[in-house]
């Protein structure tokens, strides 16, 4: 896949400003997509928009294909008179700098409910057939995912492998009791994801026709307790009640001495083989309908994947598995054709991951926080960039380039932490105003590096520190629910990022060519 040289910044939905707890699909989304366009940032990338569950994870979703309702814009349901001023007024008192996700969602849910009612009892012919024709055109993972979460709620949010024995085996008479029982739930269910759907494309229209690519992230695995693994179990390595045998994982390393036990179930792919990577098809084809380009989180997973016996409590004794390889690619390809795909190639990478890249011309990623705690042949310092790369400050998982720099509570040695601050102040050449400014001085550099494509996290460009970090992995309480408000992008911030972006050639304009008089 060829880059076009250009930059962007990373930003969730969830982090955008607005009244009601949230940031979703209305007037913010739109304003942070003008500034974009001020500024001339070419991509906006986007966390996975999936409904999200225990830990409001959107990396543990509860279907990998619906979307978020609660990323749901009362402000666009009220332009349709879905909703009415009385219905939003008086709204919860919500933090403007956090998501509160359990009032967000009770405070919504509401809402979304008036809407379908309203909906139901008014709705216009040409607007009812734009829902039936979704429904039938999303039918193979809307109606499961529909009644997944109607039944998921009936028995008071537990996982599916505590439901009634019928239900968990998918026997054909208590499934069609459920739909009979719960016809009007789970129709209501699909009426979300419609508005959604609606609301989403409008937002990805408005942003391509400002020459704005949408970037989204599609993770290698899915949650046990999501609609895909309980629609599809042959398709996963589960005992007869529904159990994962084995699970996801990384083994021990430099970070942790008992690996990462993630706990996904692994795929069947001998079986995902035999009938030709259907369901990863619709996955992949599902997702860039979305958007424009995708990263596949966990790239390396793909040629090789740890595997940890579920009776495990940790990734100690696992084992490397062989994964598809390029045949899942292939086979990607010649149905879908080309594959604007991003690899997730951080860590330790083999050359049979590097091969698999190279194959299909997949682009990797270089981190520049993560430069500092080696030397001068470190693989992320700017120096030695490709062109081929999609190079970032820092990403979601990691702590801002302030926090970076500030926070001295770390798992690492103190000697480490000090060898690397003192490592990016001589490549960065910082003088004492340059460090109260570190992250600009991440920014140029990154601009400046021959890496196609630069991402900022919008907490670096605002210059944030560790409050404002999006995840800590391991921490199971406090992620994804940091905000920005709403005087945040200020005049000053979004004239010194379009000048950089000039002045390094990833703006389609270029910067006049400024004379300097003679001495």
């Amino acid at each position: 896949m060829k880059l076009t040289r250009s930059s962007g910044l990373l930003l969730h939905l969830t982090s955008l400003p607005g009244p009601y707890g949230i940031g979703d699909l209305g007037p913010s989304a739109y304003q942070f997509a003008d500034f974009l366009a001020y500024t001339e940032q070419r991509i906006w990338q986007v966390l996975p928009l999936v409904p999200v569950g225990y830990g409001f994870s959107p990396y543990a979703g509860l279907s990998t294909f619906a979307g978020n309702p609660m990323l749901i814009s009362p402000d666009r349901l009220r332009e349709q008179e879905l909703l009415q001023d009385h219905d939003l007024v008086p709204g919860p008192a919500f933090p403007p700098d956090r998501v509160d996700f359990d009032g967000v969602w009770t405070y919504k849910k509401r809402l979304l409910r008036t809407a379908f009612e309203r909906f139901e009892a008014d709705a216009a012919p040409d607007d009812r057939a734009r829902f039936e024709a979704f429904c039938r055109q999303n039918a193979h993972w809307l109606d499961d995912y529909a009644l997944f979460m109607t039944l998921k709620e009936a028995h008071g949010g537990s996982a599916w492998t505590d439901w009634p024995g019928g239900l968990v085996r998918r026997e054909k008479k208590a499934l069609d009791r459920a739909r009979e029982a719960y016809a009007e739930e789970i129709r209501m269910r699909r009426f979300w994801q419609f508005l959604f759907d609606e609301q989403w494309r409008a937002l990805k229209a408005y942003c391509n026709e400002r020459d704005i690519r949408l970037f989204g992230d599609l993770p290698i695995y899915v949650a046990h307790d999501s609609a895909d693994v309980w629609a599809h179990p042959e398709l996963f390595h589960l005992d007869a009640s529904g159990r994962p045998t084995v699970v996801a994982g990384v083994p021990p390393d430099y970070f942790s001495e008992t690996g990462q036990r993630w706990g996904n179930p692994l795929y069947r792919w001998d079986v995902m083989r035999k009938n030709k990577y259907e369901w990863w098809t619709r996955r992949m084809k599902k997702i860039l309908e979305d958007v424009d380009l995708v990263r596949l989180d966990h790239f390396r997973g793909f040629a090789a994947y740890w595997e940890v016996p579920a009776s495990e409590e940790t990734a100690v004794h696992g084992q490397w598995v062989t994964g598809p390889g390029a045949d899942l690619f292939r086979t990607l390809r010649k149905r879908l054709g080309k594959l604007p795909v991003i690899a997730e190639n951080l860590g330790v990478i083999t050359d049979d991951v590097v091969e698999l890249m190279e194959t299909f011309d997949f682009p990797g990623m270089a981190i520049l926080q993560f430069a500092f705690d080696a030397d001068a042949d470190a693989e992320f310092l700017p120096h030695n960039y490709e062109r081929h790369l999609v190079a970032y400050t820092g990403t979601h998982d990691n702590d801002t380039v302030l926090g970076w720099w500030t926070n001295t509570q770390s798992t690492q040695e103190a000697e480490t932490i000090r060898r690397a601050h003192q490592f990016c102040r001589h490549y960065l050449d910082l003088d004492e105003r340059r460090e109260r400014e570190i992250h600009w001085a991440f920014i140029r550099a990154l601009f400046g590096s021959v890496a196609d494509v630069a991402i900022l996290p919008l907490q670096d460009l605002l210059g944030l520190g560790s409050e404002a970090r999006m995840n800590t992995p391991g921490e199971r309480a406090g992620n994804w629910a940091w905000r920005f408000t709403a005087d945040a992008l200020t005049i000053p911030i979004a004239t010194r990022l379009r000048t950089l972006t000039q002045l390094y050639g990833r703006a389609k304009t270029r910067m006049p060519v400024l004379e300097v008089a003679a001495p």
